[in-house]
């Protein structure tokens, strides 16, 4: 009879210990699974960021200015400014961008010496001359400018001003040494702010 209880109680230890195992073992899957499906979760969701990232880059400011043929020396002229990363990050920006033709109007000398080490600093300040913070497309340009006696004046993120006014319909911009430029092509979509092409460079005051 005791040899009887003893296997009995034997038996029932063994059936608490095959339960706990098992319990532990289920515990474990389901551990497991969680971590599978949130790793599965979080590689889905890097990817989906990746994605949007390399959508957003690519209508950036600078990709345009790099890749668009009509602001090709732009974009030469933001990296050597080390300012093109600016402008492929997230933001609101209007950039009146110089074309092509328009860099062509600076003496060759003086765009050798912006272009060099030496003419980094100054490099900077006009293309930062040609920035304003927010998107402000053509129609909101202008309505500024009509509220403004035609004479709108801003600054720009090189901390110096330029003042917008409109003629013929066009809108033309005075620099800080009474320059003139002409906006020849407008709203430019970018997925960090507008683009509006201009026919001259526009100088700040050194």
């Amino acid at each position: 009879m005791k040899i009887t209880k003893i296997l009995m109680s034997t038996a029932v230890v063994a059936l608490l210990f095959a339960s706990c195992d098992d319990g532990k073992k289920k515990e474990a899957e389901m551990k497991a699974e969680a971590e599978r499906i949130e790793m599965e979760a979080k590689a889905e969701a890097d990817k989906v960021e990746a994605e949007a990232r390399e959508i957003f880059e690519s209508n950036s400011i600078g990709t345009i200015a790099t890749k668009n043929k009509d602001f090709s020396t732009l974009g030469k002229a933001l990296k050597q400014a080390g300012l093109i990363d600016i402008f492929m990050e997230e933001g609101d920006y209007t950039v009146f961008a110089p074309t092509n033709d328009a860099f062509s109007k600076i003496p060759k000398a003086t765009m050798d010496h912006l272009m060099s080490t030496n003419g980094n600093e100054f490099l900077q300040n006009i293309l930062k001359y040609h920035v304003i913070e927010g998107e402000f497309k053509a129609k909101a340009v202008l309505k500024a400018i009509a509220d403004n006696n035609n004479a709108y004046t801003i600054t720009t993120l090189g901390n110096q001003n330029i003042t917008l006014s409109e003629k013929d319909g066009k809108v033309m911009i005075k620099d800080a040494n009474g320059n003139m430029s002409t906006v020849v092509m407008a709203d430019v979509d970018a997925s960090n702010g507008v683009i509006h092409a201009i026919d001259t460079v526009l100088m700040p005051k050194e």
